[in-house]
């Protein structure tokens, strides 16, 4: 039998996601309270001269009503000439460094002193920890009692900067965990937002947060795993040869980590305290809650008529130089401009979407607050859930029953077990404060009295789910109550 060799080129088409600063900037206006957007806006105003605000006798209500009635398209936040190309200055030293370095708290809202606000803004909050921040999402996974108890256990060592205070090895033997549960379990922890808190080194917290790319790539990863410090020393001819890929595959694969946080834990704070600015309204208007953004504050910008002028003038080596550093000032300024539009429409959208969601919790009160978690915001908008989160994370919503941060609509479901009927934990916790405020003091109710009074309203759950609920509340147990 013969066998015919031969060779030739392929062509093969591929998408990559390329995280350039400007998208970064973009995710991170996510992230933002109200307060700290306009501040950043302010700072952008002040260093790029591209940007002016938009004076009031313009046609200011008339470009709002527009942009109420109209959806960013995909194509518009596009990155297209934006993208860095060989961006290859970054300083990888001082990323790695930065690993074992201290690094800033991002900064608190400030109070507000427009006095058309509702009073509720000067409610004073205090952050969530970053411990509270993860104990959050985990309470909405579907795991066993064992594995939550071993979720905790994991939360519970890991330090502001997002790492293990101590071995995993340690955390499992503590335990009798099976070891394959065990990982699957920190493997879950990993991937909450901030994703990469759990891992032991800046080895596993870049590889968490590889895993949950749109498009996940295996040279990321074995880049991450095996030329970490290769690539800290910009030594791509060795990391190429080592993985049979071009330098120039490395040096394009390698800018991904730019979007990569080495302190993770660092993007949640909790400061004492600070004053609430609503990011949402919730209004009833002919019958129908309306959502509306709060758009108070946040400068209408465009971009300088002055300084786009300068893009006409004759092409001499000076001009060129000049028309060089307006392009780059009129890029940035083009993206913040389609970034605070994007951020302020993806708040509406999951705004909306909650609203809808919890229509029964605005017409009759917190006792129909119904369970709901980030997976069926996320489905319902179709975005992923780690954005629904950075989204809901420190933003606020004033309503007709009062301001709530978006964080309190998202609950899991309790009680449904056996028939039973599934409510929210706010609601269980509602329910189990008003039975308690209505007990007799000298025959206080007992966890399992609760249980057995909640199951008359198909509330199915053990007295231990009680009592759990009742220390949550910081309610002392029927024996303390007790008054002899």
């Amino acid at each position: 039998m013969a066998i015919k060799l031969s060779q030739g080129l392929k062509l093969k088409q591929t998408q990559s996601l390329m995280m350039t600063p400007q998208l970064q900037q973009a995710i991170k206006l996510l992230t933002l309270t109200h307060q700290e957007m306009t501040d950043l806006i302010a700072e952008e105003m002040v260093e790029n001269p591209m940007l002016e605000e938009i004076q009031p006798e313009s046609d200011y209500q008339l470009e709002r009503l527009e942009d109420q009635n109209r959806e960013m398209s995909g194509e518009e936040f596009q990155e297209q000439s934006m993208t860095n190309k060989g961006d290859d200055d970054f300083d990888w030293q001082s990323y790695i460094d930065n690993y074992n370095s201290n690094s800033s708290q991002p900064s608190m809202v400030g109070p507000t002193n427009n006095d058309e606000m509702p009073t509720y803004e000067n409610i004073v909050s205090r952050g969530m920890t970053l411990a509270e921040h993860l104990e959050w999402q985990l309470r909405m996974e579907e795991l066993t009692e064992e594995e939550i108890s071993f979720a905790l256990k994991i939360i519970h060592e890991i330090n502001e900067d997002g790492y293990l205070d101590i071995p995993f090895d340690k955390i499992v033997a503590s335990t009798d965990i099976d070891r394959g549960v065990a990982d699957d379990v920190l493997r879950l922890v990993q991937s909450l937002d901030p994703v990469g808190c759990g891992a032991e080194n800046l080895v596993d917290c870049l590889l968490a947060q590889a895993r949950i790319m749109e498009e996940r790539s295996p040279l990321l990863e074995k880049i991450i795993r095996e030329h970490l410090d290769d690539l800290k020393d910009h030594n791509h001819k060795k990391i190429a040869k080592d993985l049979a890929v071009s330098e120039e595959q490395v040096r394009k694969t390698s800018e991904l980590l730019h979007q990569f946080y080495p302190k993770p834990g660092r993007l949640v704070s909790s400061q004492d305290t600070h004053y609430v600015v609503p990011d949402i309204y919730v209004v009833l208007v002919g019958g129908e809650y309306v959502v509306q953004v709060n758009d108070d504050g946040v400068p209408r910008l465009r971009i300088s008529e002055l300084y786009q002028s300068v893009l006409n003038k004759s092409d001499t080596s000076e001009d060129k130089e000049a028309n060089r550093f307006v392009q780059d000032k009129l890029k940035s300024a083009l993206w913040l401009i389609k970034s605070i539009h994007n951020r302020q429409r993806t708040i509406e959208k999951v705004a909306k979407a909650i609203v809808r969601q919890q229509q029964q919790f605005f017409r009759k009160g917190v006792k129909l607050l119904k369970p709901m978690t980030l997976k069926d915001i996320a489905n319902e908008i179709g975005m992923h859930e780690s954005t629904v989160s950075r989204v809901t994370t420190n933003k606020y919503m004033h309503t007709p029953l009062g301001v709530f941060e978006l964080k309190y609509f998202f609950n899991t479901g309790v009680g449904g077990k056996d028939g039973g009927v599934d409510i929210s934990s706010e609601v269980l916790k509602l329910k189990i404060k008003e039975m308690i405020e209505a007990e007799s003091p000298k025959k206080p109710l007992s966890d399992q009295k609760i249980a057995e009074l909640l199951s008359r309203d198909d509330v199915e759950v053990a007295r231990r789910t009680v009592a759990k609920y009742r220390e949550l509340l910081g309610i002392a147990s029927s024996a303390k109550r007790k008054v002899k």
